[in-house]
């Protein structure tokens, strides 16, 4: 059985959207990614409306993409986040983050 898929977009040169899933099977890929998607943009929004499936894994690597961006004196907002996320957010008290 293969893991859940994520992709990313670039709606705007502003934005990097994720879709699919954001969870323990894909959150190192993701993350690796996406860094690396951020490392050669000018993104300053993480668009997360098109995300499926997330789970506590995914808010890991959300969290680890905003200290990645600010390490490199970038401000990332997190828009569109799904209610799943939110509440993981809420619950493990980062949803200032968002």
């Amino acid at each position: 059985m293969s893991s859940p898929a994520f992709q990313f977009g670039n709606p705007a040169p502003e934005t990097l959207a994720v879709s699919g899933a954001l969870t323990f099977a894909t959150a190192a890929d993701a993350l690796e990614a996406a860094r690396h998607q951020l490392d050669g943009g000018r993104q300053v929004n993480l668009d997360l409306g098109g995300l499926s499936q997330v789970d506590s894994a995914g808010l890991a690597t959300v969290l680890a993409l905003l200290a990645h961006a600010r390490s490199q004196g970038r401000a990332l907002s997190v828009t569109h986040a799904p209610a799943g996320l939110q509440a993981l957010a809420r619950v493990s008290g980062v949803d200032s983050f968002f």
